[in-house]
C-alpha cells in the first residue's frame, strides 16, 4: 500500500552520549512545517545524561531506553518496529539539524516521484554552511563507499534531484514497507557502512533512491566517535568487506574481486604507514572471520534479487581514476 494522500511519517533518532546535539536536533524536528506523526528516540545506554532534558521538555517524544549500546543498526531496527502505523520512516542522527521545510520538501518530491522508495537530502556542514557534507552516497564496484560532493563548496556543487545509489542515513527517509521487505539494518554491522549495506540490499530488491536537492540538513558529523577514531576505522573497514561479500551480485562479484582485494591491501598499507597497524589488521581479520555468516546471508539476498546485473552496475561508480581520486581526497 502506498498510504493516504497525506503520508504519515515517523522520525527515528538514535542517541548515544550525544550531549548538547540531541536537544538541538529534536528542536529542529519539532519546528518542521510538516510535522511528523511520531518521534522516537532510542537511547543506546548513554551515560552523559543527554536523554534527561528530552524526558523533561518533550513530552510528545517517545523514548526507548536500552540498557546497553546495541549499535546504530540495532537501535534503528527497534525504533522502526515501533512505527508500524507510519507510511514513511525518517532517520535523523542527533548531530543532524534539519531546516524547517526539510520534511515538507522530502514529501513533496516523494509524491512527484512514485517510482522511488527511499530518498536522501542535501547535507551541509553544521560549522560552515558554505561547505557540503554530502549529496547522497556513492558505491564503487571495488567496494568503497563515500558521500558525493563531501567537502566541496556549496555554490560549486549545485545539483537537481537525481538518482543516487543510496542516502546517508544521517538524514534520510524510507518507505516503511521496503524496510520490512529487506529486514531492516544488519545488526552485526553495529555501525558504520550499515546504511550503504541497507541501500545495496534495497537496490537488489528492486527499489530506487533519489536525492532531494531542496531538502537541507546541517550535519555535525562523527560527533560521538570522531572521523578517524579507532572505533570508526575498525567498524568501517570490517563492514566494507562484509557489504561487498553479501551484496555484489553474480559475475560482478568475481569480475571486481581483484579491485576489492587491491582496495583492502591499499588501505591496510596506508594505515600501517600512519601508525594504525593494530586497528586495521583487527578490522580485516574480523571481517575474514565473519565471512561464513556473510556468505550464508549472501545466498538469501542473491536468491531474492529482482534487478538485473546490468541495472545494478549502472548505479555504481567505476574506474581506477575515480577510486584513486576518492582515496586521495
Amino acid at each position: 500500500m502506498r498510504g493516504p494522500c497525506t503520508p504519515t511519517v515517523g522520525v527515528v533518532i538514535v542517541n548515544w552520549n550525544s550531549g548538547k546535539y540531541l536537544e538541538r536536533c529534536i528542536e529542529a524536528i519539532s519546528r518542521q512545517t510538516h510535522r511528523p506523526n511520531k518521534i522516537v528516540v532510542v537511547d543506546n545506554g548513554s551515560t552523559d545524561g543527554s536523554i534527561v532534558a528530552i524526558e523533561t521538555r518533550y513530552h510528545d517524544v517517545r523514548i526507548l531506553k536500552l540498557a546497553e549500546n546495541i549499535g546504530f543498526a540495532g537501535a534503528n531496527n527497534r525504533a522502526i518496529a515501533m512505527l508500524k502505523d507510519s507510511d514513511w520512516v525518517a532517520l535523523v542522527n542527533p548531530d543532524a539539524f534539519p531546516t524547517a521545510n526539510w520534511l515538507a520538501e522530502m514529501l513533496r518530491v516523494v509524491e512527484e516521484n512514485t517510482g522511488y522508495d527511499f530518498f536522501g537530502c542535501r547535507l551541509v556542514q553544521a560549522d560552515d554552511h558554505e561547505i557540503l557534507d554530502g549529496t547522497g552516497d556513492v558505491y564503487h564496484v571495488a567496494g568503497l563507499g563515500w558521500r558525493r560532493d563531501y567537502g566541496k563548496p556549496a555554490g560549486a556543487a549545485e545539483r537537481g534531484n537525481d538518482e543516487i545509489f543510496a542516502p546517508c542515513a544521517a538524514a534520510a527517509i524510507y518507505r516503511r514497507e521496503v524496510l520490512d521487505a529487506v529486514n531492516g539494518f544488519d545488526e552485526s554491522f553495529f555501525c558504520y557502512f550499515e546504511d550503504v549495506d541497507l541501500g545495496f540490499r534495497l537496490r537488489l530488491a528492486g527499489y530506487r533512491c533519489m536525492y532531494v536537492s531542496s531538502a537541507v540538513v546541517y550535519h555535525q558529523g562523527s560527533a560521538s566517535f570522531g572521523k578517524r577514531s579507532d572505533f570508526s576505522v575498525y567498524h568501517g573497514h570490517r563492514n566494507l568487506v562484509w557489504t561487498y561479500v553479501k551484496n555484489m551480485p553474480g559475475v560482478l562479484f568475481w569480475w571486481y574481486l581483484p579491485q576489492h582485494f587491491l582496495l583492502n591491501l591499499a588501505t591496510i598499507l596506508w594505515y600501517v604507514l600512519h601508525g594504525r597497524t593494530s586497528v586495521i589488521l583487527k578490522a580485516k581479520w574480523d571481517a575474514l572471520k565473519g565471512l561464513p555468516v556473510m556468505c550464508r546471508r549472501r545466498r538469501a539476498i542473491q536468491a531474492s534479487r529482482k534487478v538485473s546485473i546490468s541495472d545494478i552496475r549502472k548505479v555504481m561508480a567505476r574506474g581506477w581514476i575515480v577510486l584513486y581520486r576518492r582515496c586521495h581526497a
